[in-house]
């Protein structure tokens, strides 16, 4: 094995961490007798030569000795091979990429598609491996021949020739998923692909399968589901509860002319769509599978049209023998390790562990069907499996991040999951409340009840950072609820302040106000060292938020004395505070004229914009902002266009500046130079067009542009801000839903959005009527 590897000079290529001289240890380490060894070279394969998915030259390299692996039976845990050299060469560079690649980018363009080709001419050995005799390998081989091999009608008479025979219901369910990924891939075979999945969501004898087909279905040919999903899908959920957890609901597979293998479906000419021939040129015959020892051996013909008659399975106490090894891997500490670790501590109990990848899938292909995922999830969400319930809160959080829809009843469910004993479902459903600011509402009276019920949960520590607020105490301050104040009392008492209180009190409002003495207190006792920023900063957040005058003098001496390390900062939570204590930080006035002698910087224009606030005195602050809008720095010039719109008729001098601001490169600039450019003139015509071409060409400053539109009010019917404030309001989308990723305030920030957006449509804003 790896003959020649000591003739690649490494040491002249590189990975993510330096020199490539290590990977001849790696790839040994991939064989190593010590499950130990093989998990830690694994971890070091991702972690560097294959670092966040870039492919290096010495990735490249690699691609042979990691294709000796897979094909040796002698190799343990190759199904993690099989998934790396799948990664390796999995990545699909379409035109529209091409188009985008500048100068920098096309080394690493190359090593893409030089990897792929790479990868795709060894596909062939995959075919091997569907049968082997290790059930890892048959799980990963699936999706390795959907992902990279060039003949998917190929892949597919194979897959469908396995799915009768295979006796372990996980790689069934991969079999399955393979071929969704083909229809996928290849969009002409969705048709063929989907009316084999309709047969096997109907007839196949597993529920685990029957949903492993609708999942599938859902995500390559939609049109073909039943139109009562949501039922179904509930059956089969109680079905497979209701299943021998050793096996999953199935029987031992049947040999050929049974009828209906498990897994199957009846063998009828007639149910079967015919694959067709290729389309693709007539490819080089990939080499037959040979027989494993404790598998099934499979035929591949060249150019296959009908699916071949299954072959009796092999005994099933061999293959029971071989899966009882799977899955047994000793702890190790690496990132595979972990991962390994808190998947086998998630799936602690389960009958059917991958039940909630199905059904992930199955909300993925489900789409903008909000209505019928939410009958789905409130369905699990009653379920007397926690386990179901655990997946539902959290399929719940991503359905309502990324969709709008009426979620009162779904999210009273949630909340009645804070009750439960079980911590991990308890705290799921506090994390996924937390995230909904208003829509939690329905779930208040829980929040409440588990909030007196667990102190403990009130803050949170960590080993590396400032302690934070509890998900439960955020989720009711969230909702401005007061019973959430006894909390953020006691957080505040506590020696090291938790580093979002100041957040939770701004959403609390009013009711937070018996909170200002004890911030007030707190921040007196801040030392100004270099660590006083972290301390302050919250405290400052709070009394900004209640607009708590009174504590002017413990904010000027955070002003006067901040230190120089993240001085800047502290100093600009000062200002804030300040300005928004308005007249009442009148003491403050020598201060602030002070700090405005330095027209130009970022911390004149903070201090001019609370000088404003504080006194109204415009001849003295509308100098330095005119300066700060000449500023070399787009954020500093965005932040004088700001104060100067606070300004309004006072500062009108100023609109011809901010006129020559809105053909600015940079859009956040001339978002903020259209508003204030209404502000100090009145004109609407011109920053209406310049704040709806905005609005299209960035879907994040929607808000920002929304606020203003409701402030003009009313928009007129019929004119293009009514029109585009109307799409708005009819889209499903979230406007900020984000594919492989989310902000903590996402769906905040997208229903201020609607409310603003129906603001601006009834006229309830600036010069209207409500």
């Amino acid at each position: 094995m790896f003959s020649g590897i000591d003739e690649v000079d490494w040491a002249s290529m590189e990975h993510a961490y330096g020199p490539a001289d290590d990977v001849p240890e790696l790839l040994r380490g991939l064989a190593s007798d010590d499950p130990a060894e093989r998990e830690a070279a694994l971890d070091g394969m991702y972690g560097a030569v294959h670092h966040q998915g870039d492919v290096y030259a010495c990735t490249l390299a690699c691609i042979p000795f990691l294709f000796e692996l897979v094909v040796d039976p002698g190799v343990q845990d190759r199904g993690g091979v099989v998934e790396l050299l799948t990664s390796i060469g999995g990545f699909d560079l379409d035109e529209d990429d091409e188009a985008e690649i500048d100068e920098d980018e096309i080394e690493g363009a190359a090593n893409y598609a030089m990897a792929a080709a790479a990868v795709t001419a060894g596909a062939g050995v995959f075919f091997e491996l569907i049968a082997d005799e290790d059930p890892g390998v048959r799980l990963a081989a699936p999706l390795a021949l959907a992902t990279l091999h060039r003949h998917p009608v190929r892949v597919l008479a194979l897959l469908r020739e396995r799915l009768p025979v295979e006796p372990d219901e996980e790689v069934r369910l991969a079999l399955v998923e393979a071929a969704g990924r083909v229809a996928l891939r290849h969009r002409p075979l969705a048709e063929r692909v989907g009316k084999w999945l309709g047969l096997l969501a109907s007839r196949a004898d597993s529920p685990g399968l029957r949903l492993a087909a609708l999942a599938q279905l859902a995500r390559c040919s939609p049109d073909g589901l039943p139109g009562d999903v949501v039922p179904v899908v509930s059956g089969l959920l109680r079905e497979m509860r209701s299943a021998p957890e050793e096996s999953g609901g199935r029987e031992e597979p049947a040999g050929p002319g049974t009828g209906a293998p498990p897994g199957g479906v009846p063998a009828r000419e007639d149910d079967e769509p015919e694959l067709g021939p290729d389309t693709t040129p007539t490819p080089t015959p990939a080499p037959a599978p040979a027989p494993a020892p404790a598998a099934v051996a499979v035929a591949v013909d060249p150019e296959p049209v009908e699916p071949m008659e299954p072959v009796q399975a092999v005994d099933p106490e061999s293959v029971a023998s071989a899966e009882a090894g799977r899955g047994e891997h000793v702890a190790a500490p690496t990132l595979v390790g972990q991962l390994r670790s808190l998947s086998a501590q998630e799936n602690a109990g389960r009958g059917a562990p991958w039940a909630a990848d199905l059904l992930r899938t199955l909300h993925v292909g489900l789409d903008d069907r909000v209505g019928d995922r939410t009958a789905l999830l409130a369905d699990q969400l009653r379920s007397p499996d926690r386990h179901q319930r655990i997946d539902a809160v959290r399929m719940s959080g991503g359905l309502i991040r990324a969709w709008r829809g009426p979620y009162e009843e779904l999210v009273a469910l949630v909340g009645e999951q804070l009750a439960d004993p079980e911590p991990r479902l308890a705290e799921a459903a506090s994390h996924v409340l937390e995230e909904l600011f208003g829509l939690a509402a329905p779930a208040a009276d829980a929040l409440a009840a588990r909030l007196a019920a667990d102190p403990g949960g009130w803050v949170k520590t960590w080993a590396g950072g400032p302690p934070g607020l509890g998900s439960t105490v955020k989720a009711l301050a969230r909702l401005g609820d007061a019973r959430a104040v006894p909390a953020l009392a006691a957080a505040l008492e506590r020696e090291q302040v938790a580093h979002d209180v100041g957040f939770a009190v701004g959403c609390l409002g009013a009711a937070a106000r018996p909170l200002a003495g004890v911030l007030r207190r707190r921040l007196a006792d801040v030392e100004l060292d270099e660590n006083a920023y972290d301390r302050a900063s919250p405290l400052l957040a709070g009394l900004t938020a209640l607009r708590a005058g009174e504590a002017t003098p413990e904010v000027l001496r955070v002003l006067r004395g901040a230190p120089e390390y993240r001085g800047a900062w502290l100093r600009t939570a000062a200002l804030r505070a300040l300005g928004a204590f308005g007249p009442a930080a009148r003491e403050a006035v020598p201060e602030l004229r002070a700090l405005i002698r330095r027209p130009g910087t970022a911390s004149a224009t903070e201090a001019a914009e609370a000088l404003w606030a504080v006194s109204g005195d415009a001849d003295a602050v509308l100098p330095v902002l005119i300066e700060g809008l000449e500023s070399d720095r787009v954020h500093d010039r965005r932040s004088a266009a700001v104060a100067l719109g606070a300004l309004g008729p006072r500062a009108a001098v100023v609109a011809p500046r901010l006129r020559g601001l809105l053909a600015h490169d940079e859009l956040w600039l001339r978002v903020d130079a259209a508003i204030a450019l209404w502000e100090v003139s009145g004109r609407t015509r011109e920053t209406i067009g310049a704040l709806l071409t905005a609005w299209e060409q960035n879907r994040h400053v929607r808000v920002r542009v929304a606020e203003c539109l409701a402030r003009m009010g009313p928009v007129p019917e019929g004119s293009a801000a009514a029109h585009v404030l109307r799409s708005e309001l009819v889209s499903v989308r979230r406007h900020n839903a984000m594919d492989g990723g989310y902000g903590s305030h996402d769906i905040h920030e997208d229903e201020k959005l609607l409310a603003l957006c129906r603001q601006a449509l009834r006229g309830a804003g600036k010069g209207s009527t409500p």
